[in-house]
């Protein structure tokens, strides 16, 4: 078990290692490459997932519900946990509902559980970018912006993913093993940027920090399990929500803090700590689940 534990968790770390070593001799500019991460490699590891063969959509359905309650359920913790701590909800909460899903959770997932569960992984990023965008916003900011989700290449690529995958169009297969070649990219790029990113980053508020470290993984644990029991989902979908529940917060969460002027100080505190912290999480969950 051990071992297994170790050969999962080991490829992720290793390379956010090599990005957090690379990123101090040389501080790269990595904002190109994240840009591209978000306009073209994403968009294609989404559509390649969606509208491949092995894609069924009513399938997933439970996981992305779950997924919503993870998010939704481990934010009504976590504000009950910053009241009776005496801190800022807006500041603790969003980082805790919004876990890392992207530079962490999708490999981490394909892992542990195999490719055959791209799709599920990909729904369940989707749905924390679609939640993100809206309740996460409007956390921060007190208003809704739903606009911003029409400016955003990775659900217009979910959508026409969808859209193949229910109308039983196919894509000529030598444009869609293009399509996933560029998909390909975004998995390794993602962890190395996590790595380079955590690498610049600089630790202020430890206490915040160490409660959002520990606050995220652990509510969404806990929602995850009681969700997979009430809902009576199957071995595997129980399984994945638990170790997406466990996962740390997502280093988007500092970017719209510091958008919306939310104390960035504060929320890179959460995010760094946070994504340490899951050396010790990623494994505990996986030890409970598998």
């Amino acid at each position: 078990m051990l071992f297994r534990i170790v050969s999962i968790v080991f490829p992720i770390f290793i390379i956010v290692m090599v990005g957090f070593a690379y990123g101090r001799k040389h501080r790269p500019d990595m904002q190109v490459a994240n840009s591209l991460n978000i306009s073209v490699f994403l968009p294609a590891l989404f559509f390649s997932a969606l509208a491949g063969k092995a894609f069924n959509l009513a399938d997933n359905i439970p996981i992305a519900f779950g997924c919503a309650v993870v998010v939704l359920g481990s934010g009504a913790l976590t504000w009950v946990v910053a009241r009776l701590l005496g801190l800022d909800p807006k500041t603790l909460v969003p980082p805790s509902m919004f876990n890392n899903v992207g530079n962490m959770g999708l490999p981490l997932l394909l892992l542990t559980f195999g490719e055959q569960t791209l799709g599920a992984a990909v729904v369940l990023m989707l749905v924390v970018t679609l939640l993100q965008f809206t309740v996460g916003i409007w956390l921060l900011s007190g208003r809704l912006e739903p606009s911003m989700l029409w400016r955003e290449p990775l659900l217009a690529a979910a959508g026409a993913g969808i859209f193949f995958s229910l109308s039983g169009l196919t894509v000529w297969q030598p444009l869609m093993v293009a399509i996933k070649l560029m998909g390909d990219i975004s998995i390794g790029l993602m962890i190395f940027s996590l790595g380079v990113r955590l690498s610049t980053a600089h630790l202020g508020a430890w206490r915040i920090g160490v409660v959002g470290a520990c606050v995220t993984p652990i509510t969404g644990m806990l929602v995850a399990w009681g969700f997979g029991l009430m809902a009576n989902l199957n071995l595997l979908e129980q399984n994945m929500l638990f170790v997406f529940g466990a996962l740390p917060p997502a280093v988007s969460g500092f970017i719209l803090a510091e958008r919306y002027q939310q104390e960035p100080d504060k929320v890179a505190s959460i995010v760094i700590i946070g994504n340490a912290s899951a050396l010790f999480f990623i494994p505990l969950a996986l030890a409970l689940r598998l």
